[in-house]
């Protein structure tokens, strides 16, 4: 069994930028990987704007 690790900042604000942008439920479902080019950019944009701040 694999040991629980608590979830990074990064992690914690890649999850906090999905469901700003409405994808919390879809990357639960489907994981990072299954998310289309254009839902990855988004998110990736607002963790760039947030990084900015």
């Amino acid at each position: 069994m694999k040991k629980f690790t608590p979830p990074t900042q990064r992690e914690r604000d890649k999850y906090r930028a999905a469901q700003e942008a409405g994808l919390l439920e879809r990357v639960l479902e489907v994981g990072w990987a299954g998310l289309t080019a254009k839902e990855s950019g988004r998110i990736g944009g607002l963790l760039a704007h947030k990084n900015r701040e």
